[in-house]
């Protein structure tokens, strides 16, 4: 017997479970389940891959199962809000799998995909809906969808919710659903500006944590380089080539913190012979789908992503994680590793820190409490770069970059010992501006990399439309065009 049976949890999703061979709960579903199978409001805080889904579906599955009533049109009974696309399909399909067994419906709405469609599976209600803001306020705002007969609200990754500008979505959520619900924050930290934010939300919450926020994965090797900017691209493809060649490396993720990063870094390695994809908010929707399917099945080994788009990635046997740029958000560090040691296995992560991050790694050191491990450059490096086929410099033009970065990262921060002066380098894109490192968003306008629009294809409550010609393409003479509604 397990100890989900005596948790007293339905028959029919005791069957579930043990169809997908689970019989001993994680901690954080030991400590959650109790709490919302007696009504409870929750905040939980957790790492990503303990099994957060879990701790919130089984309960409320038993609840909704417990309760049978007939679907309204356009309605549901539990609604679960998600920040990228990848992770609400994530959640719709294991919630899926739990309430095979159960008379209940399961429906994910995203953007990237025509809204009518998604209207028209709304007509006749749902029970469960897992949702992205923007996607859900404009099957809303087209009467497809009502709030007013959810029992359970789910906040999946609140944190990240939050970061990405989506507070004003929520507050209009929250103000749309009954004022008598049961509410749950889940995330992988919860910063106290973050709690005391979802207190608006949830009511006198039971808070379970089990693990200290922003611990790293027990079992993830953690080292450092130190290198130019200008020798990062090179040292990540002899280092992937090397680890392929003696099948040391089963899949890796290569983190940017920019779209247009991560292009750059899948052209490069592509042009060394390494199969590599990028996910990102500038790929449609099918191509995101096909970058994460390739690197599931092994086709593509190697995956490049921004910090938002790789929420939803939860693919098994990722052995290296690859920080190319060091997160400005220390936070974020934990989220990268985390997808790596994954079901007990090994990982390791490599970070690659340039002159500016340096301030950036002592702020990840100081939240973890972990020293990275330095390596040194390879020997003959810049030999061997030079004999990469993407390699288009000779190793004296790639050690004269390198120098002329360096005297230019000393003009931009000189007199700022600790990195914080001078604006971001042409890799910053729209974060460059003076007083401010490379990446960091600058007071009052969006996060870098990926916007809630860039992320997810959709809106963040008082975004501004984009407007359109008459052609349909973007442009000049605002007041003439047609204000185009996001989908």
């Amino acid at each position: 017997m397990s100890y989900f049976s005596e948790l007293g949890l339905a028959e029919p999703i005791l069957r579930a479970l043990e169809t997908k061979g689970y019989n001993d709960p994680t901690p954080i579903q030991r400590q959650a389940i109790p709490a919302l199978l007696e009504g409870r409001d929750l905040l939980g805080i957790a790492q990503t891959g303990t099994g957060k889904t879990a701790a919130f579906s089984l309960p409320s599955l038993h609840r909704l199962a417990a309760n049978p009533q007939p679907r309204k049109p356009a309605s549901c009974r539990m609604l679960v809000l998600s920040p990228t696309r990848e992770l609400a399909a994530q959640i719709a399909d294991n919630i899926k799998g739990y309430a095979k067994n159960l008379k209940l419906m399961v429906d994910c709405v995203v953007g990237g995909v025509p809204i009518g469609k998604q209207a028209r599976r709304l007509v006749g209600g749902t029970d469960i809906l897992v949702a992205t803001p923007g996607r859900l306020l404009d099957l809303i705002d087209n009467r497809a969808l009502t709030l007013g007969r959810v029992e359970i609200f789910v906040l999946d990754e609140a944190d990240q919710m939050m970061d990405l500008g989506f507070i004003h979505a929520l507050k209009r959520v929250a103000n749309l659903l009954p004022k008598t619900r049961q509410s749950l924050f889940f995330s992988a930290t919860m910063p106290k500006s973050i709690e005391d934010l979802g207190k608006q939300f949830i009511q006198n919450p039971v808070r379970v944590e089990v693990a200290p926020q922003a611990t790293t994965a027990e079992r993830v090797d953690q080292f450092v380089t130190f290198l130019n900017q200008a020798e990062k691209q090179a040292l990540l493809s002899l280092r992937i080539r090397a680890l392929l060649a003696d099948k040391t490396l089963d899949r890796a993720l290569v983190f940017t913190r920019t779209k247009h990063g991560a292009d750059r870094v899948v052209r490069n390695l592509n042009a060394a012979g390494i199969d590599a994809r990028a996910i990102h908010g500038n790929k449609t929707q099918a191509q995101r789908t096909a970058a994460l399917e390739a690197f599931r099945q092994g086709s593509s080994p190697v995956l490049v992503a921004t910090d938002i788009a790789a929420r939803g990635i939860d693919v098994s046997g990722v052995s290296h994680v690859f920080n190319f740029e060091l997160p400005n958000v220390p936070e974020q560090y934990v989220h990268r590793i985390g997808r790596t040691a994954r079901a007990g296995a090994d990982g390791v992560a490599i970070s690659f820190c340039g002159p500016d991050e340096k301030v950036y790694l002592r702020d990840i050191e100081k939240l973890t409490r972990v020293k990275l491990d330095q390596v040194p450059l390879p020997e003959n490096f810049l030999a061997e770069a030079a004999k990469l086929p993407s390699a288009k410099r000779t190793p004296e033009q790639i050690q004269q970059d390198a120098r002329r970065e360096e005297r230019d990262q000393r003009g931009r921060f000189g007199d700022r010992r600790d990195g914080r002066g001078g604006g971001a380098g042409r890799d910053g894109g729209r974060d460059g501006g003076r007083g401010r490192p490379q990446g960091q968003k600058p007071q009052g306008q969006r996060p870098a990399g990926d916007a809630p629009r860039g992320a997810e294809g959709e809106r963040a409550e008082g975004a501004k439309p984009r407007r359109y010609h008459s052609s349909g393409a973007p442009g000049v003479g605002a007041h003439r065009n047609k204000v185009r509604r996001a989908s």
